[in-house]
């Protein structure tokens, strides 16, 4: 089956670098892999316009190099840069690995290092890199890092951990090395990457403004109506009519004219805040193979907490059974009780007032979802998807397994699939079936989430 091409970012001595690679694809029976370049060389470029033109060239020269015969290469071909452009989650940083070893094993760090390591591996086995092999096998440790962190905890976890921290230390460099001299930049055409540089989209720089660089050199229009500008209070227009006639006095006396008036009506079209929404808590339904069942949910600092704990999420077959759970027995000993406003919850379930209803952007269906991946993309519902992936892979990093986002990756079939259909783009290649694959490694992702519900 064809896979996408997809750019990427390798952090090494020269720097970040823009190259091309082409995930494992079948065709003609074989199994494939492969990076832009050559026999000699890895192709990498400063940025993405440079790669961009470097592309053009090469397709009107007919110049040869491993990607030219890969089913995608024709739609590679008519990217921009921007499409060019590598995702943050693509950025592959070699030269940062001695740094994240010094650090702590939690699971934003395995999951770096995992990826690296993968991609290292991928990098050995395209090019011939007998030192990048040796290196990762130098301990069991490069492959224990997508077990995640139970991997490395406890006495033996800890030594696993320092083992790997050593082989770093001593043998990294021969790594970085070894990749630095695989790769080269070939000529790119200036002035072809320079036009095509001026049609991306501006990066924003730290505050949130554009590079003034990338403004071509043109300073700010000034405003079309320099008395009325409303930078300057003193310059605001006072129009009576401008403020709702049922606002208090103090504000109907305000200046603010036409911002004090749509203040006033987003205001009032504000609904309340609920009770789930003042605590932070969301019940969340889901709907599975064997029925729905409910269960609790909240993020903090951005990181998913289910109602539960050591990887078992408490799961109930009614409002009511949760809410009777709750006032007993749930009252603690699960990780939401560390939430500052669990005791408000546990107070209006023992007060009989907690209500519990599933907002619709809180239901999640399972049911079919495999059996409509193994149909294709065209068959899956682009929206179920999207939430059944974050309701796994949610419950995966509050457990702490790294497996489930690894499947989900781009480089996967799997994650690849899910990619096309949720994020929808008309210069990729469509998938090709068959799609039993996907549809058994989703089944895989599914039963490995549905193992963590304990039922009530």
């Amino acid at each position: 089956m064809a896979q996408d091409i997809i750019p990427i970012t390798l952090a090494l001595t020269a720097g970040d670098l823009v190259t091309l690679w082409a995930p494992r694809w079948r065709q003609d029976g074989e199994e494939w892999e492969a990076f832009l370049g050559d026999d000699d060389a890895l192709f990498a470029f400063a940025d993405a316009a440079d790669l961009a033109a470097w592309v053009a060239g090469a397709e009107e020269s007919g110049q040869e190099h491993d990607l030219a015969d890969h089913p995608a290469w024709p739609v590679v071909v008519k990217l921009s840069v921007d499409e060019l452009t590598p995702e943050d989650v693509q950025r592959y940083d070699v030269v940062g690995v001695p740094e994240l070893v010094a650090g702590d094993p939690d699971t934003w760090t395995l999951d770096d290092l995992a990826e690296v390591a993968a991609m290292c591996r991928s990098l050995a086995d395209v090019c011939d890199l007998e030192v990048v092999h040796e290196v990762l096998d130098a301990t069991p440790a490069f492959a224990a890092l997508t077990a995640g962190p139970p991997a490395f905890a406890g006495r033996d976890g800890q030594a696993l951990w320092a083992e790997l921290a050593e082989v770093v230390d001593e043998r990294w460099d021969e790594v970085v090395d070894a990749l630095d001299a695989m790769v080269t930049t070939p000529e790119v055409d200036e002035e072809r990457a320079a036009r095509l540089r001026a049609t991306a989209t501006p990066v924003a720089t730290e505050g949130g403004d554009l590079d003034p660089d990338d403004a071509d050199g043109e300073e700010a229009a000034p405003a079309e109506n320099a008395d009325n500008d409303p930078a300057d209070p003193a310059a605001v227009v006072d129009d009576p009519k401008d403020v709702p006639d049922d606002a208090p006095a103090e504000l109907r006396e305000d200046t603010t004219g036409e911002s004090l008036r749509t203040d006033l009506v987003d205001a009032a079209e504000e609904p309340e805040e609920g009770f789930w929404e003042e605590v932070g808590i969301d019940p969340i339904g889901i709907t599975t193979p064997d029925g729905e069942v409910i269960t609790l949910r909240c993020y903090l600092d951005d990181e998913p907490v289910f109602l539960g704990r050591a990887g078992t999420i408490e799961a109930f077959s009614s409002a009511r059974a949760l809410r009777t759970w709750i006032a007993g027995e749930g009252a603690d000993d699960h990780d939401l009780a560390a939430v500052t406003t669990w005791e408000e919850v546990v107070s209006a379930a023992t007060g009989g007032d907690l209500e519990i209803e599933v907002a619709p952007e809180n239901r999640y269906v399972l049911a079919g979802l495999a059996d409509d991946i193994g149909e294709g993309p065209d068959v899956v519902d682009a929206e179920q998807l999207e939430l059944a992936v974050e309701l796994v892979t949610d419950a995966a990093d509050w457990a702490g397994e790294s497996r489930t986002r690894e499947a989900l990756a781009p480089s996967e079939s799997l994650g690849w699939l899910v990619s096309f259909v949720v994020r929808p783009d008309p210069t990729r290649l469509t998938p090709s079936p068959p799609f039993d694959r996907e549809a058994a490694a989703w089944r895989a992702l599914e039963d490995r989430f549905l193992g963590r519900l304990r039922r009530h």
